[in-house]
């Protein structure tokens, strides 16, 4: 029987933005939010009902947790996998830790994309220096990266050959690393799928993406580049990477386009991501919304895209001039261009790189969602893309 709206209660783990617009997406159908977080000044915190200020391995917090909630999901894949295996033993939890628990390893996450048929790029694990001696020249030159607590480009070195690769290797601490061979990239794009417990699946538009410095900045849809067929063969191999871990709520799956236009898997997020920000705007159920449906079996739909779209990631960088001083954005010009939709985070502090809010821009038609894109660019200082 699912959990219905006005009569449940959820919880979140994890405090960030991610888990604040969860809980306003849980809180409009009706349902109480409890967030357990360490932060005193969480975002999510600060709108739910109730915040637990604990570790997430608190076991005193975790129990309460699952003694006030009907069901938990986690809003960060870096929560400890086993917090949700301590909750799952008595309450429902999606996801599951053990699919957690592969996304914050890229040594699984990779066996994971091969066993399931999709392909990524040639890769090899290193656990030790001994490891080094016996990589495959074709992996040269390549990208090594750390196996567990990588995120927004941190963790991560280029390397071009076995002089540099040892040096990166020591530098990123010895420890368990993934070294993938650096393919020639024409773009980035990302799916959502969205999946229940009784394997009911579904995707959202493909979503095409601009990183900078390893930060998402820009998302697009329709994605403007990327022919129908790839779309296609982009959802089904999201379903397919979902359909695999048993997975319950919503899946971010990131890959990239290659120049010769082979589609291969990069990475996944095992929660709402930042490229379905759009969702809230341009779609008739957001991601957010998504993922209350999937943990408490509501009905999932395929979801709507009603109008084209671009997403702009803003950092704390347009909180300060280009000589440091701080400045407050041009929220009331950004707010008059059509299509507008302004969603900052309740953070207190703007820092330099800092994830702070998004804009929203939709329009009739892709060219419009653009351009008043690039008249918010204008405005806020920020890189012209089109």
């Amino acid at each position: 029987m699912p959990l219905l709206p006005g009569e449940a209660t959820l919880g979140v783990l994890g405090g960030g933005q991610l888990g604040r617009m969860f809980v306003q997406a849980a809180q409009s159908l009706g349902y109480t939010c409890v967030v357990l977080d360490p932060d005193a000044a969480s975002p999510a915190g600060a709108v739910a009902q109730a915040h637990l200020k604990a570790d997430y391995l608190d076991a005193a917090a975790l129990a309460q947790l699952a003694q006030r909630c009907h069901a938990i999901t986690t809003e960060f894949e870096n929560v400890p996998a086993r917090a949700l295996d301590s909750l799952a033993a008595t309450r429902t939890v999606a996801p599951a830790g053990r699919a957690v628990a592969v996304c914050q390893d890229r040594a699984r996450e990779k066996a994971h994309f091969v066993a399931s048929g999709v392909p990524c790029a040639p890769y090899a694990v290193l656990r030790s220096t001994a490891d080094l001696a016996g990589v495959s020249d074709e992996l040269l030159p390549g990208i090594l990266k750390t196996a567990r607590l990588g995120y927004d480009g941190k963790g991560q070195r280029r390397v071009t050959d076995r002089t540099q690769l040892a040096l990166a290797f020591q530098e990123l601490g010895g420890v368990e690393c993934v070294l993938e061979q650096m393919l020639p990239l024409a773009l980035e794009l990302s799916v959502l799928v969205v999946r229940g417990a009784d394997g009911q699946a579904v995707t959202y538009p493909v979503q095409q993406n601009l990183h900078r410095d390893g930060i998402l900045a820009v998302t697009e849809v329709p994605a403007p580049d990327v022919p129908q067929a790839l779309q296609a063969q982009a959802r089904q191999s999201a379903v397919a990477i979902a359909q695999g871990l048993s997975y319950v709520g919503v899946l971010c799956v990131e890959f990239f386009v290659l120049k010769d236009g082979r589609l291969v898997v990069n990475e996944m997020a095992p929660r709402p991501h930042n490229s379905g920000h759009y969702t809230m705007n341009a779609c008739d159920v957001s991601q957010f919304e998504m993922q209350v449906r999937a943990m408490t079996g509501l009905p999932l739909r395929e979801p709507r895209l009603h109008s084209p779209v671009v997403m702009l990631n803003l950092l704390g960088d347009l909180w300060f001039t280009a000589e440091g001083e701080e400045r407050t954005p041009d929220w009331a010009g950004v707010l008059a261009l059509p299509g507008a939709s302004l969603h900052l985070y309740g953070k207190a502090q703007a820092r330099v790189g800092r994830k702070m809010g998004h804009l929203n821009l939709t329009g009739a038609t892709p060219e419009a969602a653009r351009e008043s894109a690039r008249q918010a660019c204008a405005l806020l200082g920020l890189p012209q893309q089109w």
